[in-house]
């Protein structure tokens, strides 16, 4: 499809002609920072007409700086990752109920709020060194507190948003007593106090200083796509578990964003938000992290995803995931989990 018709059929598909007429700009706050996405935003003016004004920064300095602009702030439309930050920013009150048709119909009930919408998924596995661990021992997130793993467990931080939202999962599921419990179970099971990131994790299993960790998918799939020796090597003695397939699904999380509450430029907001449910845009906004679409219709070409293989999701609704990571808090600091 040539651009001038791949245009025109964007334009029919999102009817954003009242965007063309009182909307020439998108001023988009976004906590993502990828190349792909460059040519994500090159497309939806393309399509529409409509210029890009982005500012890239971490989801705390945004969320601060949408605070303090308040009414007067610039911003149309705000991109971070993870639905505990999504949950963060609808509690601070700054985004705004959105209406769309389409965005109601492409994205499912479990994937969007009234006000923000996940773009793209990706899930937390288990990864566990193949040398030293069975991995009938580590099917289930439930499994890492379990005595057999003493000194075994790896994991960041148990304030970073990845392991409250998991954690906010299993209040989902087990209530608050159950996961505290299970909390101090990894606790006494580690083998190191939390640091670093999910490839740090990765890298620990793999070098034995760990025998089982927690990680971001993407994390999984940059290693299995490197193509540095010493990445490949990681890859060889570690094995990747799809948790709790037997029951609830795995885990997994989101990147989304949503209008916000005193955007000027509303009618482009939703443009680019019903944009980002398109299957190319899908497309870029997954592969740009090494995730998957959220529209259910659209496939991508990954090979490193492909490796991983398909599995059965946890279809706890990100509302819900949300409305839980502040008792997750609560319940990590309660168990020493820090």
């Amino acid at each position: 499809m040539n651009r001038t018709v791949a245009a025109a059929a964007l334009c029919a598909l999102f009817s954003v002609s009242s965007a063309h007429a009182d909307d020439k700009v998108l001023n988009l706050y976004t906590a993502r920072h990828y190349q792909t996405d460059e040519a994500l935003y090159a497309n939806f003016t393309k399509a529409t007409g409509i210029k890009v004004n982005r500012i890239e920064g971490k989801e705390d300095a945004l969320l601060e700086r949408i605070r303090s602009e308040g009414e007067n702030s610039p911003a149309d439309v705000l991109i971070t990752v993870d639905a505990s930050r999504l949950a963060k920013a609808d509690e601070l009150g700054v985004f705004a109920p959105v209406k769309s048709e389409l965005l109601t119909s492409r994205i499912p009930a479990n994937l969007r709020t009234d006000t923000w919408f996940a773009f793209s998924t990706r899930a937390r596995v288990i990864v566990y060194n193949k040398a030293g661990i069975k991995p009938e021992l580590v099917q289930n997130y439930e499994d890492l507190a379990n005595p057999a793993l003493k000194a075994k467990v790896c994991t960041r931080s148990g304030s970073h948003p990845y392991n409250l939202s998991l954690g906010a999962s299993m209040i989902e599921h087990h209530g608050i007593e159950k996961t505290e419990a299970w909390a101090k179970g990894i606790v006494a099971n580690f083998a190191r106090q939390p640091k670093g990131g999910d490839t740090d994790q990765i890298r620990a299993v793999a070098a034995g200083e760990c025998g089982v960790a927690i990680a971001n998918s993407y994390y999984v799939a940059r290693l299995i796509n490197s193509t540095k020796p010493e990445d490949q090597q990681v890859m060889d003695a570690v094995g990747v578990i799809w948790p709790n397939q037997a029951n609830v699904g795995t885990h997994i999380n989101v990147s989304g964003g949503g209008m916000l509450k005193h955007a000027p430029n509303k009618a482009a907001a939703v443009a680019f938000l019903e944009y980002l449910a398109s299957d190319e845009a899908q497309r870029y906004f997954a592969d740009g992290n090494n995730e998957w679409p959220v529209v259910q219709s659209v496939k991508v070409s990954n090979a490193a995803l492909e490796k991983l293989g398909t599995f059965k999701a946890d279809a706890l609704p990100v509302g819900k995931l949300a409305n839980s990571v502040a008792e997750a808090q609560k319940a990590y600091d309660r168990a020493g989990y820090r």
